[in-house]
C-alpha cells in the first residue's frame, strides 16, 4: 500500500516571534523550551532571570547548570550574527563570570564561525561557548516547531588535551575514564530518554542533576581501587546536610542499605560505592553501567523528595 508524505515547509521566524526580546526570549524562558535546548547540546539549564543587568546593557538570558551552579548565559538573535552580538556575548560573560556561553542566531556568517571556534580552542576547559542556529518547520498546516542545530560546541576531547599536565596528551586512564562515561551516557540513552545528561569529560566523576542547584548527583569510578559509587553532592549548603542526616534511619531504609555520611566545611557528601573487579573491565561494563543507572534514579527519587521537604 502506497503511503502518502507530506512536506515540510521552513517557517520565517518573524512569522511567530515579531520581537526578538518581547516574543522569542519569553519563549524561550519557559522551563519546557530550556530543556528542549539542555537535550541539544547536553548542559542542563536552570533559569535565573531574563534581561538581567550587565552596566548599561542586559543579557537576554541569564541561567546556571543544575548540577553545578555555573554561569549560563544566552544572547538570542532573530537575525544573522553580527560583530555587535559577538562583542556583547564576551561582554555578558565577563560581567556575570560565566562559563557556559549560547548564542542563539538566524543564520550564521563564516568569519563569526570561526570566531567562536577559535574562542572554544584558546579559553580553559571550564569555558564553553555554543553558536546554535533556530529554524521553525511545519508539515502542511501543523503548528510551527523548533529545530536547534548547533554550528560551534566546545570540544571538550581538545580541551582536555591542551590543560592536560602531559604536554598535550592525555593519560591512559584519562583517556578509559573518558570512553566510559561516553559509553555510560549511550546505555542510558538506550534505556531511558527522559534523564537529561551532560557531555562526558575525562575525569572520575559525573554529574547528573536533580532539577535543583542545592545538589546532585555524582557518579564516581576509582580505577586504584576497584571502586564504582553514587553520592549526593551538596555544596555550601549545610543546613541541607543536616536535613538530610536528621532523616538518616528512613533514607538507608529506602536506599536499602547504609550510606557514608561526609560532612565537610564546603562540599558535604551522602555516598554508596561498590567493589569491582575491574573499573575498566569492558566485559563487565554493562553491569557496572547497569547499577550506576539505577542508583542515580533511585537517589533521584528518594533524594528529590527531601529536597523538597526541605524547600517548604
Amino acid at each position: 500500500m502506497k503511503k502518502s508524505l507530506s512536506k515540510l515547509n521552513k517557517v520565517e521566524l518573524r512569522d511567530v516571534w515579531s520581537h526578538e526580546a518581547i516574543d522569542f526570549t519569553n519563549w524561550l524562558a519557559q522551563q519546557e523550551n530550556l530543556d528542549a535546548l539542555s537535550e541539544e547540546i547536553g548542559v542542563d539549564i536552570k533559569l535565573i532571570k531574563t534581561e538581567a543587568s550587565v552596566g548599561k546593557f542586559s543579557v537576554d538570558i541569564l541561567a546556571e547548570e543544575e548540577a553545578s551552579g555555573r554561569k549560563i548565559i544566552i544572547e538570542n538573535q532573530l537575525e544573522d550574527t553580527n560583530h555587535d552580538h559577538l562583542g556583547k556575548i564576551i561582554t555578558y560573560a565577563s560581567g556575570y563570570d560565566a562559563e557556559i556561553i549560547i548564542w542563539i542566531v538566524k543564520d550564521v556568517r563564516d568569519e563569526h564561525q570561526k570566531a567562536i571556534d577559535w574562542l572554544n580552542e584558546h579559553t580553559d576547559e571550564n569555558i564553553g561557548f555554543f553558536l546554535i542556529k533556530i529554524e521553525l518547520w511545519q508539515i502542511e498546516g501543523s503548528n510551527p516547531a523548533p529545530k536547534f542545530e548547533i554550528m560551534v560546541s566546545p570540544n571538550e576531547w581538545a580541551k582536555a588535551i591542551k590543560t592536560s599536565p602531559s604536554n598535550g596528551e592525555l593519560t591512559d586512564t584519562k583517556l578509559q575514564q573518558l570512553e566510559f562515561w561516553n559509553k555510560f551516557k549511550n546505555y542510558v540513552r538506550e534505556n531511558d530518554t527522559q534523564i537529561r545528561l551532560q557531555t562526558p569529560r575525562p575525569q572520575h566523576w559525573y554529574d547528573v542533576s536533580m532539577g535543583s542547584s542545592d545538589g546532585h548527583v555524582a557518579l564516581t569510578i576509582n580505577s586504584r581501587e576497584n571502586l564504582i559509587g553514587c553520592e549526593i553532592y551538596i555544596s555550601r549548603n549545610k543546613d541541607l546536610f543536616i536535613f538530610l542526616r536528621e532523616r538518616k534511619a528512613e533514607i538507608e531504609k529506602e536506599i536499602g542499605e547504609s550510606i557514608e555520611w561526609v560532612d565537610a566545611a564546603v562540599a558535604s557528601r551522602i555516598k554508596i560505592k561498590k567493589e569491582v573487579s575491574g573499573v575498566f573491565d569492558q566485559a563487565e561494563a554493562e553491569k557496572y553501567f547497569a547499577w550506576l543507572y539505577e542508583k542515580t534514579v533511585l537517589f533521584q527519587k528518594v533524594f528529590g523528595k527531601y529536597f523538597r521537604e526541605f524547600k517548604k
